[in-house]
C-alpha cells in the first residue's frame, strides 16, 4: 500500500507546494492540506506504518527529517528547527520518538 492509496495525489502535491521554502513547514497545516486530518484512526495508522521507514513502530528524529520525502521523492528535507518543533509537538511522552497513537492524537487536536 502507498500513501496515494489513502490520500489524494493532488492533495499531497498541494501540501508539499505549501511548504517548499525552508522553515515554512507547519505539521497542522500539512495535515489539513494533505487530507490527513480528515482520515479515520485506522487510516492514520496505515499512513504511520508507511511513514515509519524502519518499521520500528516509532518515527524518530532521523526519520522525521525525511518526512516530506516519504510523500514525494524529490521533496525537501525538513530543517533542524522544523524537525525539532514537529517532534516536540507530537512526542507526548518525551521519549524522543513519535508512536502511532501520538501522531493520531496530534493530527486530531
Amino acid at each position: 500500500m502507498s500513501l496515494t492509496d489513502i490520500l489524494s495525489p493532488s492533495d499531497i502535491a498541494a501540501a508539499l507546494r505549501d511548504c517548499q521554502a525552508p522553515d515554512s513547514f507547519s505539521p497542522k497545516k500539512f495535515f489539513q492540506i494533505s487530507g490527513m486530518s480528515k482520515k479515520s484512526s485506522s487510516q492514520l495508522k496505515e499512513i504511520f506504518r508507511i511513514l515509519d521507514n524502519d518499521q520500528s513502530g516509532f518515527i524518530e528524529e532521523d526519520e522525521l527529517k525525511y518526512f516530506l520525502q516519504r510523500f514525494e521523492c524529490g521533496a525537501r528535507v525538513l530543517t533542524s528547527s522544523e524537525t525539532k518543533t514537529f517532534l516536540a509537538a507530537a512526542d507526548h511522552d518525551g521519549d524522543g520518538k513519535i508512536g502511532a497513537e501520538g501522531i493520531n492524537s496530534f493530527i486530531h487536536t
